[in-house]
């Protein structure tokens, strides 16, 4: 018998909760990632913290949470009531302990296993909570989730409350970076939800008077069909208008919780819409038709919610609470209810909103022949595997390495070919491209469906309904960094900007970085990204080093490939910004304003000898 795989007594181990966490840290923070992406750990972290601040607020204490993000070190300060002094040791290092057990001092909170703020001491290399309580101090410091300093009591002249300064610990996340867009983002979801609240980020307040009504306002940049249907009662809050976008918009809540991956309450939403709208106009139609353009944000409040995963993003909870109604019937009343009287006294909005369905149905009607010859065209085509080459694991598979998931999209034999031999075939998937895509800028959905390379890209990704299904975690543009391969990227991005947006607002799209030159000498090879990479690796390498520029992803060999996709992999987030409207940006650069693209190009070129120069 092969004694590596003996099962003895020595194999049955015990880990204590840091080591627990620090061992399987996607089941309590979704995934480690390096801060490129909006729900990489460093920001769940935040969140776990920050979820503590909000619940006091929402219990009636504290309207101030007051931020700072300074490189890596992050200090969140409430004014709650601070934690019982003698269970603050127990609160930051002993596995389900936390108040929220007792439903009457939290009623309406998130965190309620006791586990978040463990799950930052442990992946944390510096962590150290204080609570402030009548006149009296509590001071705990760790690192890596081992005690450091347990500090006694002192007298304090601070206002009650709780601060938590943490640094994420590089032996886990590696070198990662917080992005600001990321981190406002993140802030201005709270204040949202928490009219009244003020959260001080790095000395800027944020603040909320209109509530999820703010939300749409200041995320949305097309244009609104009709002004904003905005409903609320004590545990339910709903805005709802439509736009000329392709796709359905949504922003769900659970207690302040963004789950960006939906749950019970927006399947319930989306059911009572489309039960009210039929029935207020007294037609049968299509869910997708009256859904169709949509943009709206849903938040409840449930008392001890169950959610899919510790991050939460997920709900699972079928009821409101213990004793209350189903989250479905909780929500197909109100909106029955209010909708229903809103589009009684306005019916300009109304009439709005019936010529836009009915646009949608003779648009879907339209395309419903081509869609299904499309349908069986990429069915087609998947089974005999002609553009992907799939991996094991999918997103909306419910296991740790989800977030892991990545379809690699690129052009080429040779480029398809060196990642196909270089990726992990249990997470790492590739689409092959056959040259350039078309120009979808103006062009209806209905391309997507006649354009072979397009219908068969949005089959692979399962979108074609929206991305709540979608089957990996990073849709990962990789072309070459020559002109050519910056214009299939930039029409790839067009393309999912025109039909597939949230796919980009919810950060899944991407872009392969891979270097630009190989330094080696006959001791060490240097990988460079840039030309300062490749100026610092010539310096380090001495004289003389082979300098290799690297045109193409099909020039990389693939065991030098799989270093570039693997743990290390630099991917770069298409970031949509607040400031950035789809209906500007398509126009200006995949329309025909020709002198104006081209005065922009002229002034921004980078020469590409100026890459190569010595």
């Amino acid at each position: 018998m092969n004694a590596a795989a003996a099962y003895t007594e020595d194999t049955i181990r015990t880990l204590d909760w840091r080591e627990h966490i620090r061992k399987r840290p996607g089941m309590y923070i979704g995934k480690l990632g390096d801060g490129s992406s909006p729900d990489d750990g460093i920001y769940v972290l935040i969140k776990e913290v920050l979820d503590n601040a909000v619940d006091e607020y929402m219990m009636g204490f504290g309207k101030i949470i007051e931020i700072t993000v300074n490189d890596n070190l992050v200090t969140i300060r409430d004014f709650g009531r601070g934690i019982p002094l003698g269970k603050v040791m127990d609160v930051a290092s002993r596995m389900n302990t936390g108040a929220k057990y007792d439903s009457k001092v939290f009623k309406k909170s998130v965190g309620l296993n006791g586990v978040g703020i463990k799950a930052v001491n442990a992946l944390s290399s510096h962590f150290e909570i204080q609570s402030f309580r009548e006149g009296l101090m509590k001071s705990v410091r760790f690192g890596e989730g081992n005690l450091l300093d347990d500090m006694p009591e002192q007298k304090s002249n601070q206002k009650n409350g709780t601060l938590v300064t943490f640094i994420p610990d590089e032996q886990m996340f590696g070198k990662f970076r917080f992005i600001d867009d990321y981190l406002e983002s993140l802030i201005r979801n709270y204040v949202y939800l928490n009219s009244g609240l003020t959260i001080r980020l790095n000395g800027t307040d944020h603040y909320s008077k209109n509530g999820l009504l703010d939300l749409l306002n200041e995320n949305i940049e097309t244009e609104y069909l009709y002004p904003v249907i905005h409903l609320k009662n004590t545990d339910i809050e709903i805005a709802i208008t439509h736009g000329n976008q392709y796709g359905e918009t949504y922003f769900s809540f659970v207690n302040g919780q963004n789950t960006i991956q939906g749950g019970t309450h927006l399947v319930a939403f989306k059911e009572a819409l489309v039960r009210t709208i039929r029935e207020f106009y007294k037609k049968e139609f299509e869910p997708s038709d009256i859904r169709a353009s949509i943009i709206s944000a849903i938040s409840v409040k449930v008392e001890e919610p169950v959610f899919e995963s510790q991050t939460k993003t997920k709900l699972g909870s079928k009821d409101m609470g213990p004793e209350g109604p189903t989250v479905r019937n909780f929500i197909g009343d109100f909106v029955k209810k209010q909708l229903d009287n809103y589009l009684h006294k306005h019916p300009g909005t109304a009439d709005i909103l019936l010529k836009k369905i009915v646009e949608s149905e003779k648009e879907r009607k339209a395309i419903s022949g081509i869609q299904k010859i499309a349908r069986e065209r990429a069915r087609k085509a998947n089974l005999h595997n002609r553009k992907l080459r799939d991996c094991k694991l999918h997103y909306n598979d419910e296991d740790e390495k989800r977030f892991e998931t990545t379809l690699f999209i690129t052009e080429g034999d040779s480029a398809s070919g060196s990642i196909t031999k270089s990726r992990d075939v249990n997470t790492q998937a590739v689409f092959s491209l056959k040259g350039k895509p078309l120009n979808t800028f103006g062009l209806t959905k209905k391309i997507v469906y006649e354009n072979e390379e397009f219908n068969l890209l949005q089959a692979a990704l399962n979108i074609e309904d929206g991305i709540e299904n979608l089957r990996y975690h990073n849709v990962v543009i990789a072309t070459d960094a020559d002109v050519d391969g910056m214009h299939i990227r930039l029409l790839l991005i067009t393309f999912f900007l025109q039909f597939f947006p949230d796919l980009v607002r919810n950060g899944h799209l991407c872009i392969l970085q891979t270097p630009l030159f190989r330094v080696r000498n006959k001791k060490e090879t240097i990988y460079c990204y840039s030309d300062e990479e490749r100026v610092k690796a010539i310096s380090k390498l001495g004289p003389n080093p082979e300098i290799t520029r690297f045109k193409g992803l099909g020039e990389i060999s693939p065991e030098e490939f799989r270093y570039f996709i693997g743990k290390d992999m630099r991917l770069e987030p298409v970031r949509l910004k607040k400031d950035d409207a789809v209906s500007k940006l398509l126009p200006f650069y995949m329309g025909k304003n020709t002198p104006e693209r081209q005065e922009f190009i002229i002034e921004n070129l980078k020469v590409e000898e100026d890459l190569v120069e010595a």
